[in-house]
């Protein structure tokens, strides 16, 4: 099962109406409710460094750590060029969420746009919290998003046509879902064509995309056993109390000061 294989190279344009400063405006406003004056942030599955250059335009130190090498290219770019433009530096880096190890620790740990639902077993789960745990100073905050259950079972997820356009590509993107109800599962495949305006060219791809839907004493009973305390459990970007239409939701927890 290949994830952010070929996909990566298309990642920016399938994505282009999410709107990554405000994203990252939400989380800082999280970040400050709870560690006011947080500077430093790890961005955890950073992906092509949107959210990481958005933090870092607000003024935050970033560190961005993703495994795909194709995507940390694109950051690379990304950043690089805004940096300097004048916005601050990221620091990126490659490696796993479920095993690294930067040496230091930070304000604040953020995984956004559903890393963690992309560790789809109770064993990688475990892992990554014990990693962000380990890279959290005391009063640090961790902030992440991920699929909300209840909605995933109550609105189940539908196969889905979408099309993606700039002056060089076309892209038909099809969304193949199939829901394993036992194993809090969905197996997303997508079938990609992508077509080269100028030559006519058309390249077919498909990946597989596993995605682990939580519920909230699951995430509870994560935060405590790594010793995490919860802040704030809402509806992504509203903050509302979660509900059955809830698809996508964020948790907030601190490590607690030291003695």
């Amino acid at each position: 099962m290949s994830v952010f294989g070929a996909y990566s190279s298309y990642y920016d344009l399938l994505y282009e109406g999410k709107d990554y400063p405000k994203e990252a405006a939400f989380v800082s406003s999280v970040i400050q409710r709870h560690a006011p004056g947080a500077k430093t942030v790890l961005d955890l599955g950073c992906g092509t460094g949107l959210h990481a250059c958005a933090f870092a335009q607000m003024g935050y130190q970033v560190t961005g750590l993703d495994r795909s090498e194709a995507m940390l290219a694109k950051a690379c770019e990304r950043c690089s060029k805004e940096g300097a433009a004048g916005q601050g530096a990221v620091d990126l880096h490659e490696g796993d969420v479920t095993d690294f190890q930067l040496g230091r620790r930070f304000d604040a740990v953020a995984a956004l746009f559903h890393v963690i639902s992309y560790l789809p077993s109770n064993a990688a789960l475990e892992a990554a919290f014990a990693c962000v745990r380990e890279h959290l100073k005391p009063g640090g905050i961790f902030v992440f998003d991920q699929w909300y259950g209840p909605a995933v079972l109550t609105d189940r997820p539908a196969p889905r046509i979408k099309t993606f356009e700039n002056d060089s590509l076309k892209i038909i993107r099809i969304a193949t879902p199939e829901l394993h109800v036992n194993d809090n599962l969905v197996d997303v495949r997508y079938d990609l064509a992508v077509i080269d305006k100028p030559s006519g060219r058309c390249e077919q791809i498909t990946e597989t995309h596993r995605m682990r839907y939580l519920f909230w004493p699951e995430i509870d009973s994560l935060l405590s056993r790594h010793g995490l305390i919860p802040v704030e459990f809402g509806e992504w970007l509203s903050g509302r109390k979660p509900g059955q239409s809830s698809w996508n939701t964020f948790v907030a927890a601190v490590a607690p000061c030291a003695a």
